[in-house]
This record gives structure tokens, C-alpha cells and sequence, in this order.
């Protein structure tokens, strides 16, 4: 056993952990998979060790593999806050809030009246799944969404905080024939295609959900379609496609397509707010205060009545360490 590793080695390491696809990961950390597949080879040579069963279908961890990598994480965090201290100064806080006009926006205004003295930045990454390989990799801090969606990889290495049960709702097409009621009965949408981001590698989580959402119920989750950026690009697309958007009550309007509340039971999302385990940005802290604070004033963990949790949630509602 060697007495020093190479924090690259191990950061090579935790990529194609966290990714389980060596080219996605070579991607990710700037280098060619040859190099790649160098870097692992040496680590299981020092460790004495196989990390990865590589087959031509698929790449898995292997038991010394998965016991690694939570070491992994802490030495390349605290590699990462030595970088920041001697850096001399506080950089921001970057926060992912998925989409503008959401609940994380209020909950990001909230932690900024709470600590004035940092800076959070707000980021858009439109999916918690991108964003929590971000927040691994260190490109960002914080992000919003469906904690239980991500693969078990991906949530080994982040802390949650539950904010809130928010109710599911339907974008239609204007002149949808659904569009003329003030609430869609889940069964109403039987024989159609409701786009939930699928083929986006972004937003895995939230497509997961759609699917035990309409698992039973003839409703079949849209095929891939390029994700619309900005209000014009979603009229244009929604005008051309005219396909039915899964979404929750708060999502902001947009041009061409009404925003209704599915009933019948009424859906549930469970909102996490989601950061990287080990040291952490003070505005962390005050994230959480500020999503606990709207919580409670707001109701945000009641459950209307009538509604339905369509995924299982650990009971973990005030964060871990």
C-alpha cells in the first residue's frame, strides 16, 4: 500500500464512479479516455485493487470500489476547501435553481437577507441530475429537485433537506381540449404522451418520477425531443409539437400552453435541497435556514388532502451532516 496517492488519480477515480461510462467521464475531466483508463489502471496497482468491472455493455464498481469512493470525496473536499483557503478570499456560493420563478428562487432571496455579507449566485442547470454531478465535481454548491430520482452513486456523496411537497400540474397546448378545465384528473390524461425531459441525461430524475406517475394509468411518458431553453424556444416547440409538459403549480406561465393542476389524487414532488457532504460555503447554512424558515411559515410539509406521495421519501427532514 502506498503511503501518498495522487489526489488526480483519486479524482479520475471518483468521475467514472460517479458517471459509470468512461468516455462521459474523460469528458468531464478534460482528458482522453486512453489517459483515463491509465490513471484507474495505476490506482488499482497501488491499492491492490480492482475498482471497475468493465464489461463491452456496462462498467460497475466493484466492492473495493464502492468503499472507496466515500474516502475519495473526503480527501478531494478537503484537497478543495486547502485550495479556497489559501486562495485568500470567499468565492460565491453557486446555487442551481433549475428554472427561473421557482420555489428555490424564494428560498435563494430568503438565504440571501440571511447572510448579507456572502455572495450566492443563482445558476440554471434544468435538472438535478446534471446538476448533482456539478455539485460533485465542484462547479457547483447547491441545487433543487427530486433527491430519490438520482442514481445511488450520485447521492452517496450529497446531503439533502426536504422543502417541500409540491403539488404535480399539467402545461397544455391553449387550445388543448384540456385546457378548458381548471383542474386535470391524472385518468383524464390517459392515451396521451406527456413530455417529462426523457433522453435529456439532465434531468434522469424527473422522468423517473413521471413514470411511477403514470405507471397503470395508459399515460406514456413523450420520447426525446430537444430541451426548449427560454420562453420563445418553449412557444415554438410547444406550437410544433403540441405535446403535454409535466410540471408543478409553481412553474412559471409560459407563451402558448396553460398551466393546470392535476387532481385525482393531487401528485406530489418532493423538493429537496441538495449540497456536497464535508465542509461546505457558510451559505449553505444559511440555504438551509431560509428553506426550513419558508417551510414551516408556508405549510410547504403538510400534504393536502387528496394527495398522493407517488415515490418513496426517507424521512430526513432537517438535512445530514
Amino acid at each position: 500500500m502506498p503511503r501518498d496517492i495522487d489526489p488526480r488519480l483519486l479524482r479520475a477515480f471518483t468521475v467514472a464512479a460517479e458517471e459509470l461510462h468512461f468516455t462521459r467521464a474523460a469528458a468531464r475531466l478534460y482528458i482522453a479516455q486512453q489517459a483515463l483508463s491509465r490513471d484507474i489502471r495505476r490506482l488499482e496497482r497501488e491499492l491492490g485493487a480492482d475498482l471497475f468491472v468493465r464489461t463491452t455493455r456496462q462498467v460497475t464498481l466493484t466492492a473495493d470500489g464502492e468503499r472507496l469512493l466515500p474516502y475519495a470525496r473526503r480527501v478531494l473536499a478537503a484537497q478543495d476547501e486547502l485550495l479556497a483557503a489559501c486562495a485568500g478570499e470567499e468565492r460565491p456560493l453557486l446555487v442551481d435553481l433549475n428554472s427561473e420563478g421557482m420555489v428555490s428562487g424564494r428560498v435563494l432571496a430568503r438565504a440571501r437577507e440571511l447572510a448579507p455579507r456572502h455572495e450566492l449566485m443563482a445558476r440554471f442547470e434544468s435538472g438535478l441530475t446534471g446538476a448533482a454531478v456539478a455539485i460533485l465535481a465542484g462547479r457547483l454548491d447547491a441545487s433543487f429537485g427530486y433527491f430519490e430520482g438520482l442514481a445511488p452513486a450520485l447521492r452517496s456523496g450529497l446531503s439533502r433537506q426536504l422543502v417541500r411537497y409540491e403539488p404535480m400540474a399539467v402545461l397544455l397546448p391553449y387550445d388543448h381540449p384540456l385546457a378548458e378545465r381548471a383542474e386535470v384528473p391524472l385518468d383524464a390524461l390517459a392515451g396521451e404522451y406527456v413530455y417529462a425531459g426523457a433522453g435529456n441525461p439532465g434531468t434522469v430524475e424527473w422522468t423517473e418520477l413521471a413514470r411511477q406517475l403514470f405507471a397503470g394509468r395508459s399515460i406514456e411518458v413523450a420520447p426525446p425531443a430537444p430541451m426548449a431553453v427560454g420562453a420563445e424556444e418553449f412557444r415554438r416547440v410547444m406550437e410544433k409539437h403540441r405535446t403535454p409538459v409535466l410540471a408543478v403549480l409553481d412553474f412559471p406561465a409560459m407563451p402558448g400552453a396553460v398551466l393546470r393542476p392535476l387532481v385525482d389524487p393531487v401528485p406530489l414532488s418532493p423538493l429537496s435541497l441538495v449540497w456536497r457532504k464535508g465542509p461546505n460555503h457558510p451559505g449553505v447554512a444559511a440555504l438551509r435556514a431560509a428553506a426550513a424558515g419558508l417551510a414551516a411559515e408556508e405549510g410547504w410539509l403538510e400534504r393536502p388532502p387528496g394527495s398522493r406521495l407517488h415515490t418513496t421519501v426517507t424521512p430526513l427532514m432537517h438535512g445530514n451532516p
